[in-house]
């Protein structure tokens, strides 16, 4: 899901970067909906797989639809730095900064809406690693924007991502403790199946649809320019032939 996500919002922004007025505007949305709903979208996936033995685990709903808005708006932020920068270096750097610190947001913003019966502590040498990975990843895929040329860099563009932002997640999980309060106690919040799971699938359907919009869209330069009604249009102009 992170690789589909990331692969969907590089593809925006490319065509963004090509983009003017409007049309760039509404691409560079569409990148930002596909990067952040994509790496939240992996974060719970992977979530499903979080046990602790001798407490269930539950979500908080508004805290955890809170690190899915945080997700796009902060990576959204990012993703317009570079569209409208005039400096390239300056726009990766700090749309990378900007876009990895909201990922990680995103990351322990859903963590605190994890609810159980016990205490979560962090390593912070772990969590500051975790932080750097995020923004390596986010200016990695932005420079990544700026400089792919073909299908084969911007999958492989994707891929780097995907694994980057995956390699983030686990090394924030990486740096959980939790001690377990005894006897048990009823953990408020919605479970996994009942809540995050759901949102998972509709937002996964979101990115594979979206996908197959933009890859079915008509790329730049590909689009017909139509006459005004009334005209004709001009016949291709050839060149003269000298011998």
């Amino acid at each position: 899901m992170a690789c589909v996500g990331s692969a969907l919002g590089l593809r925006c922004m490319v065509r963004a970067l090509s983009a003017t007025g409007r049309s760039r505007r509404n691409w560079l949305v569409n990148g930002a909906m596909a990067i952040g709903t994509g790496i939240w979208t992996m974060h719970f996936i992977a979530m499903l797989g979080f046990r602790v033995t001798g407490t269930d685990v539950r979500y908080d709903v508004p805290l955890t639809v809170l690190s899915l808005a945080v997700a796009i708006i902060v990576v959204g932020i990012g993703v317009f730095a570079v569209g409208y920068s005039k400096s390239r270096v300056l726009s990766v750097l700090v749309g990378g900064l900007v876009s990895g610190v909201g990922v990680a947001a995103m990351h322990y913003i859903g963590m605190a809406a994890m609810r159980l019966s016990g205490e979560v502590s962090y390593s912070p040498v772990i969590v500051t690693l975790s932080v750097a990975i995020a923004v390596a990843a986010a200016t990695a895929a932005l420079w990544a924007t700026l400089t792919i040329r073909g299908p084969a860099s911007a999958v492989g563009a994707s891929l780097v991502m995907g694994l980057a932002v995956s390699a983030m997640h686990y090394t924030g999980m990486a740096a959980v403790s939790v001690e377990v309060h005894p006897g048990h106690v009823v953990v408020p919040g919605a479970t996994p199946m009942q809540f995050v799971f759901p949102l998972a699938v509709v937002l996964g359907s979101y990115l594979f649809l979206t996908s197959a919009f933009v890859a079915l869209s008509p790329g730049p330069g590909l689009t017909k320019t139509v006459p005004p009604e009334g005209q004709q249009a001009e016949p291709p102009r050839t060149a003269p032939v000298h011998s």
